[in-house]
């Protein structure tokens, strides 16, 4: 990624303010979402081990199976793409690979994005996306670089989550096949994992050596029309693959300690409040302590945390400054959601953005900061757990072990 002055090129801004808005997203605005209660909010803390696939000293982590280098059109690479293919396919994700060829500084290079869709009958969707490749060096040691902040932590978050949520996703689509599924703008959106292949140049950073496969699937999605859904609420004729985006949230740089995130387009800025919302909830209840034995304690009055969030102050001006996978959706008129760390972590770009920089409390954060947000995002319902009554459980286990 690139970070830019602080406001887009003139040609960029004419382009948005003039480019037509696909008319799903020309409709969208702020909406209500459903607050999980604090007991089903535990239930997403704890039924699913948020660090389990976050934690690198793992080997069967998806995070170590991800940080090794993997530039695009190499067996690492390939590596890595079957193990997030083989992980989501195990959920029963429909998995589209988007191979194609493009020109680059050191020759052709093959590229594949990888699109996961856990319902692909739905007639919208909101994107998790990253990109899952390291940035290319030809000589040693650079040559070794794993890109654990850029972008291997929040690619093993993306599986976290979809590891976490499955079994809330598929009582979900049960709930709308029985009809039983109240608001139907809600539960007709699905959730789509979207790694994207070549983000980083292989020299300097231009319009054509850059977000190779974020550029390719926008310009597909934006020339590819979809059939009519006999299904469900039938969409227009002549709507995009492109149009029937909700927003796409793209995480980049994530995994290092205290990152400063900020809210970098005014349409989406209440959806950077919601994400906000959930982050306070969460450190509210004690849910953020953690220790390197993997330990927790829900007493709010010892909490001391710090929010990752920048907080919002007047009216934003800016477009965003950052180049990143988002600008060719951008340019096309989907909402877009940056969760991207700025400043950037100091080991951006050297080899030092390995195992070391990444901070298990601060990554394990993120997990449940996105299990919550997209549970509430797409009305999911994990069931009520009660501490007290988990608790009396675990003593009945420990017992019974015992005897």
């Amino acid at each position: 990624m690139l970070g830019f002055a602080h406001s887009l090129p003139l040609s960029l801004l004419s382009f948005l303010l003039i480019s037509p808005i696909p008319t799903w997203q020309a409709s969208l605005g702020p909406r209500e979402f459903t607050e999980l209660s604090s007991s089903q909010i535990y239930t997403l803390i704890h039924t699913t081990d948020p660090v389990k696939n976050i934690d690198p000293s793992n080997p069967s982590s998806h995070l170590s199976k991800i940080l090794i280098p993997r530039a695009p059109d190499t067996e690492n690479n390939t590596l890595v793409r079957s193990h997030i293919i083989s992980t989501l396919k195990g959920l029963d994700w429909h998995i589209e690979e988007d191979e194609f060829t493009d020109d680059t500084p050191i020759g052709q290079k093959r590229f594949t994005n990888v699109i996961a869709t856990k319902d692909p009958a739905a007639t919208k969707r909101v994107i998790l996306a990253a990109h899952f490749d390291s940035k290319y060096f030809s000589n040693y040691p650079m040559n070794q670089f794993v890109g654990a902040t850029d972008s291997a932590a929040p690619c093993a978050m993306m599986l976290d989550l979809a590891e976490a949520l499955n079994p809330l996703l598929e009582e979900r689509s049960k709930r709308l096949e029985d009809g039983e599924e109240d608001d139907e703008d809600v539960a007709d959106t699905t959730l789509q994992l979207v790694f994207f292949d070549g983000e980083e140049a292989f020299f300097d950073w231009t319009n054509t050596d850059s977000i190779y496969g974020a550029r390719h699937l926008a310009e597909k999605w934006h020339t590819s029309y979809t059939l009519p859904n006999t299904k469900r609420r039938l969409l227009g004729p002549h709507t995009t693959e492109l149009g029937s985006i909700e927003h796409l949230i793209l995480l980049d740089l994530l995994g290092a300690p205290e990152p400063r995130i900020r809210s970098f387009f005014p349409d989406t800025a209440w959806l950077f409040d919601t994400l906000s919302s959930a982050e306070t909830r969460l450190g509210n209840s004690g849910a953020f302590e953690y220790d390197k034995d993997g330990k927790t304690d829900g007493r709010p009055e010892i909490q001391t945390w710090k929010s990752f969030f920048v907080k919002r102050q007047g009216h934003p001006t800016t477009f965003g400054y950052i180049g990143d996978d988002h600008v060719p959706f951008l340019q096309k008129g989907v909402p877009i959601l940056h969760l991207i760390a700025e400043p950037f972590p100091r080991v951006w770009h050297r080899i030092e953005d390995n195992a070391d920089a990444l901070d298990i409390p601060t990554m394990r954060r993120w997990n449940l900061i996105l299990r919550v947000f997209m549970s509430e995002y797409l009305n999911l319902r994990p069931p009520e757990t009660h501490p007290r009554e988990e608790y009396q459980d675990n003593v009945q286990r420990s017992v019974s072990e015992l005897l």
